[in-house]
């Protein structure tokens, strides 16, 4: 059986990761109010909403918890690396969140400290929040912003974080292979996308069994996110309102919830035989996704990549249809850091994750693109996601 959630091990050696961190940065304690960054370091997953919550690092036990009651009730269902929880009843209550907040910090002595944190307002104004900063109610202590190492210690995935992905891209190639399956003139893309993943969800149940927690509340799925015909030249599209027809270029997606962790596949299909037309621009994609990927390698830059994908669609003659860049970090969240741009001089790194997507785009007629995701190796990269991506296997007849 794979392993489908980080160890524990692996969240105590995050967790001293930002202890060293706060030791080299002469910082008191730290505040994490990210809900996916809380996740990164305590295993434990919740909705955020206007009601604020956040994660307290000391520099040594277990962290605490401080947040809203209805959040509690679950948190030690789910990790056990969580000590103390401080709870309020709801927002914005009849005493304010950041006020229980600014006294649960005095009461541990950090009224007058040096406490990093990703946002010194103690909370991320989601939902139509409002409330006083953290900063107004805790004037003699130095709240430093420090949203951007919370970032950089995610751009880097571990062995475990890449086994995840790896299993996410697994399922997510099955997804996708009943979305194909499924596809065909007549139906509409939210039937497809519903037949496709529910048959991937019951096989992926019955394969992983008890073993298996979907953290996101979706385990695995395939669909078309509206690029159906036409509004397949619109990359982030709603429904087209009617059914698949032949002739029609569809931009597909498919991934998996495993431990938190996500992948990213993406095809261009043709229902019926593909026109000339339809060819060239399809091969240009592919030739610029494979540019992509033969300069994603140690040492050179995230522009370097898309500045490669960009060369084979200018030398195409299609350089006035490209609408994005070429890819971007995943992992915990389906966009992350690094960004494939050619203005990113980040270089590149073994471990990092990213998906290789450049598209062409004609309104009016039809979208290009496939998405892959890869991981930066020693030498090079390794495709991680693997379903065809050749015009014969993705064409329905």
């Amino acid at each position: 059986m794979p392993k489908l959630r980080i160890s524990w091990n692996e969240y105590g050696r995050r967790l001293e990761a930002l202890r060293e961190h706060m030791r080299q940065e002469e910082m008191d304690a730290y505040l994490i109010t990210n809900g996916v960054t809380i996740f990164y370091y305590s295993h434990f997953y919740h909705m955020v909403t206007e009601r604020p919550a956040a994660l307290l690092v000391e520099p040594d036990g277990k962290p605490i918890f401080m947040g809203p009651l209805l959040e509690s009730d679950h948190l030690k269902l789910q990790t056990p690396l969580i000590g103390e929880t401080h709870i309020y009843l709801d927002y914005p209550g009849e005493k304010h969140p950041m006020e229980h907040f600014s006294e649960w910090l005095t009461e541990k002595g950090y009224h007058k400290k040096k406490i990093g944190t990703d946002n010194p307002a103690g909370a991320g104004g989601t939902m139509g929040y409002t409330g006083p900063p953290l900063t107004d109610l805790l004037p003699n202590a130095e709240l430093v912003k420090d949203s951007q190492y919370l970032w950089d210690v995610r751009v880097t995935k571990s062995e475990e974080e890449i086994n995840l992905i790896k299993e996410s891209c697994k399922w997510g190639n099955l997804a996708h292979t009943y979305l194909q399956e499924y596809t065909r003139p007549g139906l509409y893309d939210v039937e497809v996308r519903l037949l496709a993943t529910l048959e991937a969800t019951s096989v992926m149940r019955k394969t992983l069994g008890s073993h298996y927690e979907t953290v996101k509340g979706r385990p695995v799925g395939a669909g078309f996110r509206g690029q159906v015909g036409w509004k397949s030249a619109i990359p982030h599209s709603i429904d087209i309102n009617r059914p698949i027809k032949d002739g029609d270029v569809l931009v597909t997606g498919a991934g998996a919830d495993i431990g938190g962790y996500g992948s990213e596949l993406e095809r261009t299909m043709i229902v019926g035989k593909p026109t000339a037309k339809m060819e060239k621009m399809f091969n240009a994609m592919c030739k610029s996704q494979e540019a992509a990927a033969d300069a994603l390698k140690p040492g050179n830059t995230c522009a370097d990549v898309d500045k490669a994908a960009n060369k084979v669609i200018k030398d195409s003659g299609y350089w006035g249809l490209v609408k994005h860049h070429t890819g971007h970090g995943l992992g915990l969240l389906g966009h992350e850091p690094p960004y494939l741009d050619q203005g990113n001089d980040r270089v590149l790194e073994p471990g990092m994750v990213v998906s290789i997507e450049p598209g062409i785009y004609e309104l009016g007629y039809a979208g290009f693109r496939h998405s892959d995701t890869l991981v930066v190796t020693e030498d090079g990269c390794e495709w991680l996601t693997y379903y065809p991506r050749d015009i014969e296997s993705l064409t329905i007849i």
